[in-house]
């Protein structure tokens, strides 16, 4: 009977003792499983840029937006209301390489579209590159690849998590708008070479022939398809949110007397560079809609559980708001059209790569400030600056006060570059200089500000338009003496609009994300720009680009 009692009892302990082992066991792989679920994998990110879009076209226009685009970005995702650029200079160039680098010219080194090269002496593009040729065209002016950008951009940093099996594709109507944003390591960039050819093209720099897909695509002759009559979406008498059509403030296109719907593309294209006619028209943005879908098709983007990038720029937008401005109704009428082509983008994407299985965000590379001569009529104050004018002028008192001719080499991007060869050569001292020229251009009618080198490189600023200069200040390649016009004064035609400055018209730019891994809400808390590649870095648990100055937005992931 005793015996009996022990087996039991030893039968008890045995079993309570492999019991807690289980729950251990339990325990630790929850843990494991935990651990493996510290960030999310989704198949696909898509990075999407508006070109020129400011914030206000989701206010001014959401009643007239469909629900599958912009609204459904709303809806689904997170809308972060107070985005900012928070550098300057305001252009497409800086802009797609801060919002995928994660930093600002100060570091990443794309200061301006254009910039005057101190040590070539002579102005370089943000993309060029003679080391490279065309692939698809036969033009020398196609020779493209993102060497200009110092740091790495998230794409790159995905492509090295996932020892280069995920991949990294830009997309976009521009060159700069498809090269910057997909990286160094990129598998491949492609952007629309207009003129005589309406092709899809890329450079050497990826690649020696063009896949098979953009083949394809380049002979379905889809662009030629969008040489038609652009007429507005709906009633152009519902077209409230926006100016007359008829009005002085407009470019136009040549051939036609009148700045004013229709268009008829077909009949116009001659007269506008070709295919080029399409950049300049809301068709430009369905085209591109068009190639990103061949993409993710050819290029098998989320197909597997690595992570691919995809990277799409909206850029005709841009063209359109430069020819008519931001009040216009072909300005209103693209962004009407846009939000049906992200519908269109968007029901691919659930289609193809499965909704809930990527993560998309879309933002803009800067704003734009209406028509100065609108403004004018509303008595806004605004007006137009004589940059040749002002060149002429300082270099004549240089010469007088220094008694030396040449000590200017190049006036460009709102900056003076001084000749340091000539100051060395006459014991000029370079501060000197500085600070003589900045007063006097600080005297200049429509100056509002100007800083020097030395407060540049070695004072800091915290906040103001000091603090944009200075994050937009690359020491290597930026000039001497930089100046900032006064505001809604732009160098510019006196119709259509442009951009570049750290006024808010210029800064506030739309920040929306939706997909796996994203909160839906909004904030009204001030982000930045530069945030954008750390937060898509967080949830994707890979390293922030090595550059990298923005911080993770936490209240936009789950």
């Amino acid at each position: 009977m005793i015996k009996k009692v022990f087996l039991i009892l030893g039968l008890v302990l045995i079993s309570i003792q492999c019991k807690s082992q289980q729950l251990q066991s339990d325990s630790n792989s929850n843990e494991f499983s935990k651990e493996k679920t510290i960030h999310v994998s989704p198949k696909l990110v898509v990075g999407m840029v508006v070109d020129q879009m400011r914030y206000d076209y989701l206010t001014r226009f959401y009643n007239r937006f469909g629900e599958g685009g912009f609204k459904r970005m709303i809806r689904e995702g997170f809308n972060c209301k107070n985005n900012h650029f928070n550098y300057i200079p305001t252009y497409t160039g800086p802009g797609h390489a801060s919002v995928f680098t994660g930093t600002t010219p100060q570091n990443h080194g794309i200061i301006s579209n254009y910039w005057y090269d101190k040590f070539s002496k002579k102005e370089v593009y943000c993309a060029s590159d003679p080391s490279v040729k065309a692939v698809g065209s036969d033009s020398e002016l196609e020779r493209m690849s993102p060497h200009r950008m110092k740091t790495t951009t998230v794409a790159d940093q995905n492509r090295l998590h996932t020892q280069l099996k995920g991949k990294s594709i830009g997309i976009a109507i521009k060159d700069r708008g498809a090269i910057l944003p997909a990286g160094h390591s990129a598998n491949g960039a492609y952007w629309f070479r207009g003129k005589d050819e309406g092709k899809w093209i890329t450079s050497t720099y990826y690649r020696n022939d063009l896949p098979e897909w953009v083949q394809k695509f380049n002979d379905s002759d889809k662009a030629e398809s969008y040489l038609k009559v652009w007429n507005t979406l709906y009633d152009i008498n519902s077209y409230t949110e926006s100016g007359d059509d008829l009005n002085t403030f407009e470019r136009g296109f040549k051939g036609k007397e009148t700045a004013t719907f229709p268009y008829d593309l077909a009949t116009l294209k001659d007269q506008n560079e070709g295919y080029d006619i399409i950049k300049g028209s809301a068709y430009g943005n369905s085209l591109t809609a068009d190639f990103a879908i061949a993409a993710i098709d050819g290029e098998e983007l989320g197909k597997d559980a690595i992570t691919d990038f995809l990277t799409v720029s909206f850029s005709s937008t841009d063209y359109v708001g430069h020819n008519f401005g931001v009040n216009s109704k072909e300005i209103q009428d693209t962004y009407l059209r846009l939000d049906k082509d992200l519908e269109r983008f968007f029901n691919a994407l659930d289609a193809k790569v499965g909704k809930g299985n990527y993560t998309v965000f879309l933002t803009a590379d800067h704003g734009a400030v209406h028509v100065p001569n609108y403004l004018k009529t509303v008595k806004i104050p605004a007006g137009y600056f004589n940059m040749k004018g002002l060149s002429t002028s300082v270099e004549a008192f240089v010469k007088e006060k220094f008694k030396v001719d040449g000590l200017i080499e190049k006036i460009s991007n709102d900056q003076v570059f001084f000749a340091y060869n000539m100051l060395a050569k006459n014991n000029v001292n370079p501060e000197d200089l500085q600070k003589a020229i900045a007063h006097y251009i600080l005297q200049y009618d429509q100056i509002d500000k100007v800083f020097t080198r030395e407060q540049l490189s070695t004072g800091t600023f915290t906040n103001g338009i000091a603090a944009l200069i200075q994050k937009g200040y690359n020491q290597k390649r930026s000039g001497d003496v930089i100046f900032v016009l006064n505001p809604a004064t732009i160098v510019y035609s006196p119709t259509g609009s442009t951009h570049g400055s750290g006024l808010n018209y210029d800064t506030h730019a739309p920040l929306l994300f939706m997909g796996k891994g994203i909160k839906q809400g909004s904030t009204a808390e001030r982000t930045t720009i530069p945030d954008i590649a750390p937060t898509i870095s967080a949830l994707l648990g890979i390293t922030f680009p090595n550059g990298a100055t923005g911080d993770v937005l936490p209240f936009v992931l789950n």
